[in-house]
């Protein structure tokens, strides 16, 4: 009998879970965006420049090193923060310096920023400054998007063609 009270216990227990599953899976209602609205996303991982040029090393400098550090340059590891800025309509939505990753700052910089809009027409300027002794920006992109109710709009840079892209 005492068995018997056991498996019914587990079975209330089990269904009293599954139900909280189901409760949840439906209820509350997830709204991604509101039904006018559209969203646009700036987000990349890009490596600076370097900050120091790459200096050819002498024969000297060469039998100094160990054999296995024999490298005929010697480059600084240090990367440029990656300025971004972001405009919709002309107004300003976004600003960032981001800072290399990595213990000697070396690795890529990372920006991510989600900024909701209303649905229809909108210019978006980018611009993306990655080396320090450039004047103004490396990279600038105008364009005039129609966005559609709940559409997402990635502001990308693509690396391989050195520009920045929408999708």
């Amino acid at each position: 009998m005492k068995r018997v009270g056991i498996w019914i216990g587990q079975f209330l227990l089990y269904g009293a879970f599954a139900a909280a599953i189901a409760l949840f899976s439906r209820w509350p209602a997830y709204q991604h965006l509101a039904p006018d609205r559209a969203l646009v996303k700036l987000s990349f991982v890009h490596h600076g420049e370097r900050l120091g040029e790459c200096q050819e090393q002498t024969p000297e400098e060469l039998a100094r090193l160990p054999p296995n550090m024999r490298a005929p340059t010697r480059c600084p590891r240090e990367r440029s923060p990656v300025t971004v800025e972001l405009d919709i309509d002309g107004v300003p939505a976004y600003r960032r310096v981001a800072q290399p990753s990595g213990l000697s700052r070396d690795g890529a910089a990372a920006v991510y920023h989600r900024q909701e809009v209303a649905a229809g027409p909108h210019r978006i300027a980018v611009r993306l400054k990655d080396d320090p002794r450039s004047p103004g920006f490396d990279y600038v992109l105008e364009e005039d998007v129609e966005l559609a109710a709940a559409q997402i709009l990635v502001v990308d840079f693509d690396s391989e063609r050195h520009r920045i892209t929408l999708r």
